[in-house]
């Protein structure tokens, strides 16, 4: 018998229109950590960022067809719950998932992010009664637990008691409660019991955006466990897959914006993307580099393009080039290819300017002179500059401090995104400019606009 090409996991779960949380998360959750999605939708809402305006059930027995369809077809390695709106719902996918008996995750959603309830309560009684029993864990906040416990939960402890309280009380397994609502700490942790084990997973606590956190984290647990992770180990690693999808997320809409479980690929496919680009403008820059090293400072030059701004957060996601180009024997030289945290003072500065105008994600930096500074503004080019001997104490004790204060700077002197910051540099500072673009291949043409210009005004 031959084995499966892809793992599968089964969400069963309501549709949220504003794509942030339910079957929208789940999906992006499955394909991010690299396991077959499957589908059986038990409710249709009309949902945005800041509220329910309605609900649709869809009839058990259409739930259960779509269980059957996939279970019987393509099979279930891992499957998990979401909204389930009714009495009904619940006993029916209680009652199939008993049958195919595959690895269960209850995330019993009660109430959506805008407070919207999404589990009538007489639907509660069934999850507690039937569903639960069933599962191999379920994953509630902390007002879910604090109504499947019947406790009031204020502190870590409570937590962990709380989850053996509902292990004991309704026969699931293993109980996640999850902290990111206890306040208090900087840290977000969450509480594990399972088969009398527990265990605490935390991460910094961080601000984001939450929509559909609940929904990517069980959908994160239910991926690892469908690729054969042990519990354990399918928390770890779905608690860490959500930091990430908090951290690199993206505001959208006037509410709670989502979550973004893509971040977790998107950031890799970014990085190679610009890894690319950044090479084939080297080499372009590099056609001219008996010019080009006359731009080149004591300091070495470096090129970086940063991914969009939502998932650059440090300069380890900025490409740049390894020891930088380099005047070699009279002629510019890349010293290696491009690669992932490569530069820290440019890779700094192109992270700040994106703040201001996100489209703006690449830079280079050349060689000070009075006469390429004449010939950007004769250029035209929107040309700002820093001081250092402006810069406050507090500021130069931090590291790159500097540079994220003086690019602001720069910004805020001419109201606007310019082509050239200058920083004037002081003593024991070579003083620099950093010239910028939407891309690589942008900021090559920029500098060869300075090289055509300087070479009309043999300046070099």
């Amino acid at each position: 018998m031959s084995k499966k090409l892809i793992p599968t996991a089964l969400t069963i779960a309501g549709v949220d229109s504003g794509g942030g949380a339910g079957i929208a998360a789940d999906l992006k959750t499955f394909a991010a950590i690299g396991v077959h999605g499957l589908v059986a939708v038990t409710s249709v809402t009309a949902q945005n960022t800041y509220a329910v305006i309605g609900i649709h059930d869809i009839p058990p027995q259409m739930v259960e067809l779509q269980i059957r369809a996939v279970a019987d077809d393509i099979g279930v390695d891992a499957a998990k719950t979401g909204m389930l709106s009714n009495p009904e719902i619940v006993r029916t996918v209680a009652r199939v998932v008993k049958e195919y008996n595959f690895p269960l995750v209850v995330d019993p959603v009660i109430f959506a992010k805008s407070g919207a309830r999404l589990l009538l309560e007489e639907a509660v009684e069934v999850l507690i009664k039937e569903l639960l029993p069933v599962a191999l864990i379920t994953t509630p906040n902390i007002s879910e637990a604090e109504r499947l416990s019947g406790m009031i939960i204020r502190n870590l402890d409570d937590a962990e008691k709380a989850a053996k309280k509902i292990s004991d009380l309704y026969g699931v397994r293993g109980v996640i409660v999850k902290g990111g609502h206890l306040t208090g700490s900087e840290k977000s942790i969450d509480i594990l019991y399972y088969e009398g084990v527990v265990k605490k997973y935390e991460t910094p606590r961080i601000d984001g955006c939450t929509h559909g956190t609940g929904c990517s984290f069980s959908a994160a647990i239910t991926g690892y466990l469908a690729k054969g992770f042990n519990v354990f180990d399918a928390v770890a690693k779905a608690k860490e897959f959500i930091y990430n999808a908090i951290l690199r997320s993206y505001k959208i809409g006037k509410g709670h914006c989502p979550v973004n479980p893509s971040a977790n690929v998107d950031l890799y496919a970014e990085i190679y993307k610009a890894q690319r680009e950044l090479e084939d403008a080297v080499k372009k820059l590099l056609t001219r580099d008996e010019e080009f090293v006359h731009l080149i400072p004591e300091v070495q030059t470096n090129f970086v393009y940063s991914p969009p701004v939502y998932l650059a957060k440090n300069i380890e996601d900025v490409v740049g080039i390894p020891g930088r180009i380099v005047n070699y024997v009279g002629r510019a030289r890349a010293s290696g290819y491009p690669m992932p945290g490569a530069s820290s003072h440019m890779a700094r500065a192109v992270l700040t300017i994106m703040k201001y105008d996100p489209s703006i994600r690449s830079g280079i930096n050349i060689a000070y002179s009075k006469e390429i500074e004449d010939t950007l503004r004769e250029l035209g080019f929107k040309v700002s500059y820093f001081d250092r001997r402006e810069e406050p104490e507090e500021v130069k004790k931090l590291e790159g401090g500097t540079t994220r204060w003086g690019i602001s700077v720069a910004v805020e002197r001419i109201k606007d995104i310019p082509d050239a910051v200058i920083d004037y540099g002081e003593h024991g500072k070579e003083p620099l400019i950093m010239i910028f673009g939407k891309d690589p291949s942008e900021v090559v043409n920029k500098v060869f606009r300075i090289l055509d210009k300087a070479k009309e005004k043999k300046i070099f």
